[in-house]
């Protein structure tokens, strides 16, 4: 007598949790090594590693710097995409961990332009490549991970650990760079802002530990022991869901706002025209960020009960207008003003479309492609958003005081995500097993609860 298979889409119990948790967690200790950067690339990189004789032409190319690993994601996402649908999620999160780590930690023993002269920006720069290619693959396998250990009708609030970790990861880069920030000029350009990378071995053998004791997702394996891996992913996913990739990749210009906010704005308000102090902005950060972490999950929750596209549209629409008057407020050098609208900016109405992306996009993919489709879309769109910060600094002008033609620019870039999310399929209905299949195959399957 056989016994009968467990449901393609139920997970052991306590699973979920744990697959969230290890999410949350490792997404948070490498999203500090990728967003340290962008602190340094703002605050410190154009005095140690470009020419201090032209300050703004300095800024500029460190910016660029920030843009590159953006540039190598898409590189990245197709090589650990199709790893991760042939071999699993959970060799990708390792990998992509340890990759952040070591490359983080190699930025803090570079020697500056003083130094070695050209040959430092270069040796940044390949660092910052490697950067790219570990975040190509960490977002889309921990993102694939939570989803498919998910119960069917919380796939929202599950999947949103891992961008509620991105955001705790950047946080802890911000309050590690308050006290550096501090230190004097001469301390600060020597060794000060080296510590922080230096870390990242800790953040490398602390997140290995978590990561190597989670189980393969269910729905893998099902798939591994039913119909096989396929073996060229991404043929696959380009004949068959090649419209849903570039939805993905139009939805994920929405992370301009993120870069713009986080780079860009740190830029401006820290610059002789307006006069703000590091310390302060950086708490500006920091508190935005303490505020999403609650955000993300409830606007996540949300989306489990209206659907992925209200909670995703409200967000991108929402950040269109406010990064506007966080702009503005910075440009008015009124600090409590800046601090109250940066934490709306960016706590509460980005976390809307941020929350819901990874179930948004998830779901768009069956499991034999989902990796190398998230991966990949999200990646490209990335690359454009890590460069909305580079093509900021021109659109300020030459004294980098123009910040009304910046909001705009971000607005543009706003607009795509919500044509993504307005021609896409509402999924959060359709069960785990049936995602990614034709509309008319799904539409009257009812996600079925996880029973023990």
């Amino acid at each position: 007598m056989s016994v009968p298979a467990p449901p393609r889409d139920a997970s052991p119990p306590g699973q979920p949790k744990k697959a969230a948790t290890a999410a949350w967690i490792g997404s948070a200790l490498e999203y500090y090594d990728f967003f340290i950067y962008g602190s340094a690339a703002a605050l410190i990189f154009p005095d140690v590693f470009f020419d201090e004789s032209d300050p703004a032409t300095a800024t500029l190319l460190s910016l660029a710097t920030f843009g590159v690993a953006y540039a190598a994601r898409p590189l990245g996402a197709f090589f650990l995409g199709h790893v991760g649908d042939r071999l699993g999620r959970k060799k990708i999160m390792v990998f992509t961990l340890m990759l952040m780590g070591l490359s983080t930690f190699l930025i803090g023993c570079l020697p500056t332009r003083d130094q070695v002269g050209t040959l430092a920006p270069v040796l940044l720069v390949l660092c910052r490549v490697l950067q790219g290619i570990s975040a190509a693959g960490e977002q889309a396998s921990a993102n694939s991970m939570t989803l498919e250990h998910a119960p069917p009708d919380r796939r929202g609030f599950f999947t949103s650990f891992t961008l509620s970790g991105t955001q705790g990861g950047q946080l802890l880069a911000t309050l590690v760079f308050l006290p550096v920030a501090a230190l004097p000029e001469e301390q600060l350009l020597s060794w000060g802002w080296r510590v922080p990378f230096w870390l990242s071995v800790a953040v490398a053998v602390v997140g290995y530990v978590i990561r190597r004791k989670l189980d393969e997702t269910p729905a893998f394996e099902q798939q591994t022991a039913t119909e096989g891996v396929v073996k060229l992913p991404l043929v696959v996913l380009m004949r068959e869901h090649w419209a849903d990739v570039l939805r993905v990749v139009a939805g994920a210009l929405i992370a301009s706002v993120s870069t713009i906010f986080t780079v860009w704005a740190l830029a401006y308000a820290t610059s002789d025209s307006v006069g703000m102090s590091r310390s302060s902005m950086l708490w500006v950060g920091a508190l935005a960020n303490v505020v999403a972490l609650a955000a993300i999950p409830l606007w996540a929750a949300l989306s489990d009960r209206i659907g992925r596209r209200p909670v995703f549209l409200a967000g991108a629409v929402g950040s269109a207008v406010t990064m506007f008057l966080y702009l503005w407020a910075i440009s008015t050098g009124n600090y409590a003003l800046t601090l109250l609208l940066g934490i709306i900016a960016f706590g509460v109405v980005y976390s809307a479309a941020n929350g819901v992306w990874p179930s948004f996009y998830g779901e768009m993919f069956p499991t034999r492609v989902r990796l190398s489709g998230v991966a990949i879309g999200t990646q490209i769109g990335f690359a454009v958003a890590g460069f909305a910060v580079t093509f900021a600094a021109q659109i300020a002008g030459p004294g980098g005081d123009d910040w009304s033609a910046v909001a705009l620019f971000t607005a543009a870039l706003c607009l795509p995500p919500v044509v993504a999310a307005l021609t896409a399929r509402e999924t959060h209905t359709v069960a785990t097993e049936h995602l990614g299949e034709r509309p008319e195959r799904t539409e009257s399957t009812q996600p079925e609860k996880v029973t023990a």
